[in-house]
């Protein structure tokens, strides 16, 4: 008889699952502070900045020369963002002195007489600071890079390293006349101007001119012994600014630079917009989206062995992509995160889905709903557009990348492809660098398509939660029907609403499959498709479109059906619930064969985590088949598994995949597999194999971590 999964047990397990959800709430979003948009008195027009940087001093000096036009009459003091530096004088344009005053955080300067409304003006600022705590990093040689400086201005630093309204409301031109020592290279926005040498003082200054106007926070600069390794898209200048010991390695990071270009400009329909494409390693975190020239973690490198395995190209992809969504359009507040970052992450999955195909894609697109369900269910629920936040840096989460991604992706479903981007593509030449805020893009879908989409934007962008969905289905033989039973189960008490939403429902029979669209608008209701048979498959939402946690049990056979027959993300789904089936052979089974002979990848690595739960007898042999899968993942998720079952016996099998596999990702947990046997006699083997160079130093951790667990008694 099959094997059923209890719906009561299943609903049970939904509900404890958001109880645990909401207990783990750690923020209460709706008590952060009520926040606005900042108001100018002046709107600032262009920066000249000249700077000489001390790498070893950790110092700075700067003249910073702003250009600015007031914005109502009788402006007579212009107040300017300053910040960790001390300014000693400020003159007019006509070079006589203009009275100052300067506090922690503001440069207040006095003009010679009131500013008419539309009256432009000049005045030049000369400063000096030492060592930041934010917005200039003077970093210290190590082994991982060389001594250098850089700009870390986002999102709201850049006036720790000169004088500027510091908002990204303001859009400006700049220009950059940076003097350092003569071994280094400096890169910046926009055009090189000149290189000029002084050799007296053994210095270089190097002068970049940014001719086309961008938000503050995108003004950057970086100094160090950098090799430029260029490339180019047609006539557009692309090029690596790496340190010297990465430069084999530019082919194999950046190298589809120029492809990315030509498939974003096609894409969006809007030309890359700047004059040059500069990528500029930095020791940050990750990357950051300065116009024509983004900073770009050193920790992105990697050489041509290893790029199948940790390939850059989805932030490269990202960052590339904010040369458009953030760059050329730009948030008008922080409450409008999303304009930047969804749209940039959206952007990333839609190049790699082009570069790896259908199935990679659809992973990927898994991987980002996987990514804001945890935030979701652990951390926090907030509306994507909202004005309540701290820092700035509260609105950069899984809210804003990931989720607001997944919006534009169900956008895009509502709408159809041609429709969609032919809005991003009004979008981007209706407000070509300008600020913007999200009921810009809500009308540029109104103007494109005529549709009133402000149901959707509401509950997507500017509620919180997603739908967590219960689905029961039953197949009625006398009337030949399928009754499916949906009912909305999220926790209503923080805001989040019931949803509406378009979907599919598709139903496979031995004759074929068919799909139907219906609306769900209720908390709970019924809908009835017509089925001949018993169905061989329901499949709620078949296209994965929707944000959402689901619920749907099935029979075992059902499960067995969709493990070997349905598209990716359904096999994979298969596989987790057939993991609830511990005792049921026949399930077991049809995971084995998955976990062997499944075509992609990521569904045999999903069949080995599903046998690991499972724990069936012949999982051990399967897994150590599937520790010579041709794909390194899947034979890093069987030596996860093996090494659960602390089995002493599989010690040399542990120690040959360590000697013998050719991804680092492997060995290193090949090594967890030999720790986690709890062996002290293992120790010698474990500290010799922690000297093995690997990428990221992947086995040295490894083997460290090994050893902690090894010396246990």
């Amino acid at each position: 008889m099959n094997s059923v999964l209890r719906l009561a047990s299943r609903v049970t397990m939904l509900l404890l699952a958001c109880a645990a959800g909401a207990a783990a709430q750690q923020v209460d979003w709706s008590k952060k502070a009520l926040q606005s948009e900042r108001s100018r008195a002046y709107d600032a027009r262009h920066y000249r900045i000249a700077i000489r940087l001390d790498l070893d001093e950790k110092s700075f000096a700067g003249e910073t020369t702003v250009t600015l036009t007031s914005l109502r009459d009788g402006l007579d003091t212009v107040v300017l963002d300053a910040e960790e530096f001390a300014v000693t004088t400020v003159v007019s344009e006509w070079g006589e002195p203009l009275e100052f005053s300067q506090s922690e955080k503001e440069l207040s300067i006095r003009m010679s007489r009131p500013l008419a409304r539309g009256e432009t003006r000049s005045f030049t600022c000369t400063y000096h600071g030492k060592d930041p705590k934010a917005g200039l990093r003077f970093a210290v040689e190590t082994a991982d890079n060389p001594k250098l400086v850089f700009s870390d201005s986002w999102p709201n630093r850049v006036h720790h390293w000169f004088p500027c309204f510091d908002y990204p409301n303001d859009k400006v031109t700049n220009e950059i006349l940076a003097t350092v020592s003569a071994n280094l290279k400096v890169g910046a926005n926009g055009r090189l101007v000149s290189v000029t040498e002084d050799k007296a003082a053994g210095t270089v200054t190097y002068h970049w001119s940014q001719d086309l106007p961008h938000s503050t926070y995108l003004i950057f600069l970086a100094a160090a012994p950098y090799v430029v390794v260029r490339d180019a898209y047609g006539t557009l200048p692309v090029n690596y600014w790496v340190y010297p010991k990465d430069a084999q390695k530019v082919a194999a990071t950046y190298g589809k630079t120029p492809k990315m270009v030509e498939f974003f400009n096609q894409t969006y329909g809007y030309d890359y917009p700047w004059q040059k494409y500069d990528q500029i390693s930095v020791p940050s975190g990750g990357g950051a989206e300065s116009t024509s020239a983004t900073a770009m973690t050193h920790r992105v490198m990697v050489d041509a062995k290893n790029e199948p395995e940790f390939s850059a190209i989805g932030i490269v992809s990202h960052e590339l992509a904010h040369q458009w969504w953030g760059n050329l359009i730009t948030l008008r507040s922080w409450a409008h995160t999303w304009l930047n970052e969804s749209f940039a992450t959206y952007s990333d999955y839609l190049y790699f889905r082009h570069d790896r195909g259908d199935d990679e894609g659809a992973v990927n697109l898994q991987g980002k709903l996987n990514a804001y369900l945890r935030e979701a269910n652990t951390r926090y629920v907030r509306p994507i557009v909202t004005d309540r936040y701290d820092q700035p840096g509260d609105m950069f989460d899984s809210h804003a990348y990931p989720k607001g991604a997944l919006v534009l992706h169900m956008l895009r479903q509502q709408l159809g492809d041609a429709a969609f981007f032919d809005t991003l593509k009004h979008f981007l030449h209706r407000y070509a660098f300008e600020p913007v805020d999200t009921s810009d893009f809500i009308r540029s879908v109104k103007t494109v398509t005529g549709q009133n989409l402000d149901w959707f934007f509401d509950q997507w962008l500017f509620k919180p939660g997603h739908p967590v969905f219960d689905v029961r289905s039953e197949w009625d033989p006398a009337r030949k029907v399928v009754v499916l039973t949906v009912a909305q189960v999220q926790d209503f008490t923080r805001g989040i609403p019931v949803f509406r939403v378009p979907l599919s429902v598709a139903i496979v029979n031995a004759g074929g499959r068919s799909t139907s669209q219906v609306w769900i608008r209720e908390r709970e209701e019924t809908f009835e498709f017509p089925s001949e048979t018993r169905p061989l498959l329901v499949r709620f939402d078949p296209e994965n479109a929707l944000i959402k946690e689901l619920t749907f049990p099935k029979q075992r056979d059902e499960l067995l059906y969709q493990l070997s027959h349905d598209d990716v993300v359904g096999r994979m789904s298969a596989a987790v619930d057939l993991a609830q089936l511990k005792d049921d052979p026949v399930a077991l089974a049809g995971l084995a064969s998955s976990a062997q002979s499944d075509p992609f990848w990521a569904v045999r690595r999903g069949a080995i985590e599903a046998l690991a739960k499972a724990a069936g007898a012949q999982g051990p042999a399967i897994m150590r088949k599937a520790a010579l899968d041709a794909h390194p993942s899947v034979r890093a998720a069987a030596l996860v598994a093996l090494g659960d079952l602390k089995d002493p016996g599989l010690l040399e099998f542990f120690k040959e995949r360590f000697a013998k596999d050719g991804s680092d990702a492997v060995r290193a947990e090949s090594l967890r597999a030999v720790g986690k046997l709890g062996n002290p006699s293992t120790l010698p083997f474990l500290e010799q194999s922690a000297a093995v160079p690997s990428y990221r130093n992947l086995i040295a951790t490894a083997a460290k971590q090994a050893i902690a667990t090894a010396g246990v008694k």
